[in-house]
């Protein structure tokens, strides 16, 4: 079976489906551990593993006003707790963590989105 890219059709946040813009250039990341390696005096290394959060950055979603998602966002980024998010990739597999909205989030009035950065504890998991 061919690896199949393109849209994200859409990422769900605390139960509230977004659209998201088909030419959007989203990246994930799954979590886990980022590695690297340290020269010891005699030659040998050591492997340094550092926990990371999973993340999915480039999201451009559908603001809508009516629906105030704006505030919605808004709300999540400023809880204390983490909530459930996932997303809907072209290739039909879906992904899903906890997690909250990161940096700012500011929308456009001209194309009605905004671009989001959403992050979690552990890992983003394929269901």
């Amino acid at each position: 079976m061919p690896a199949v890219g393109g849209s994200i059709q859409s990422i769900s946040i605390r139960g509230r489906v977004f659209p998201v813009a088909s030419d959007a250039e989203a990246n994930k990341k799954l979590g886990g551990f980022e590695n690297e390696v340290q020269a010891n005096g005699d030659g040998t290394a050591r492997k340094i593993m550092t926990r990371v959060p999973w993340s999915i950055d480039g999201l451009q979603i559908e603001i809508n006003d009516d629906r105030a998602d704006h505030e919605f966002l808004q709300e999540i980024a400023d809880s204390h707790d983490f909530v459930a998010i996932t997303m809907d990739l072209a290739s039909g597999t879906t992904y899903e963590g906890t997690g909250t909205i990161t940096d700012e989030i500011q929308s456009s009035s001209q194309n009605a989105t905004a671009t989001i950065k959403v992050m979690g504890p552990g890992s983003l998991s394929a269901q």
